[in-house]
């Protein structure tokens, strides 16, 4: 969706979307890219997640969120990674999800 773009409705599509426009709704995409010019007011689920504009909403992205310097996130975060460039800001917060087949069970030696 382009920089002078405004739209209004939920976007739900396999594969990646990119916003560099202004969306009032959510987004269901395997990934979503959110452009510097994007403006965003709704949630997010996707499999990863990168925010270089704003978005006032909540973001799930199964494996990555990654906020970029002009990126500005006003919601709460749950992801499997969480990164941040400096100058990223996060007004909200972060739940790291987890994968019970990366668990590792440690035995204690005995003594």
């Amino acid at each position: 969706m382009g920089e002078n773009s405004h739209f209004t409705g939920n976007i739900e599509t396999k594969g990646t979307v990119r916003i560099d426009g202004f969306l009032e709704g959510n987004i269901q995409a395997d990934w979503v890219i959110l452009g510097e010019k994007a403006n965003i007011k709704g949630n997010i689920v996707a499999r990863g997640i990168v925010v270089g504009g704003k978005i006032e909403g909540n973001l799930l992205a199964r494996e990555v969120v990654d906020v970029k310097a002009q990126g500005v996130i006003s919601g709460d975060i749950e992801t499997g990674k969480f990164l941040v460039v400096e100058g990223g800001v996060l007004n909200g917060r972060v739940s790291m999800l987890t994968d019970a087949t990366n668990i590792v069970e440690f035995q204690q030696k005995g003594t």
